[in-house]
């Protein structure tokens, strides 16, 4: 089963990019490009999510409908 995480980047002043999460607390990621970071966030938030069914045997996120809105990045 497929859930939504919604994470929020930021270009730091170094010229890195941070993502966060509120609502998967211990998400932090950073690379040196929006696409790096998030395949960065994306291996962070599989193991957050192996730990969280772990301890609490279940997952509190939103799971995936038939439709959503998704920001697509490309460079132009």
């Amino acid at each position: 089963m497929e859930h939504i995480v919604n994470i929020h980047i930021e270009k730091l002043p170094e010229g890195v990019y941070l993502a966060t999460s509120d609502n998967l607390p211990g998400l932090v990621a950073q690379g040196r490009t929006v696409t790096e970071t998030i395949e960065i966030a994306r291996d962070v938030v599989k193991k957050l999510l192996e730990a969280q069914q772990e301890r609490d045997g279940q997952l509190k996120l939103t799971d995936t409908s038939d439709s959503f809105d998704y920001p697509l990045i490309v460079s132009g």
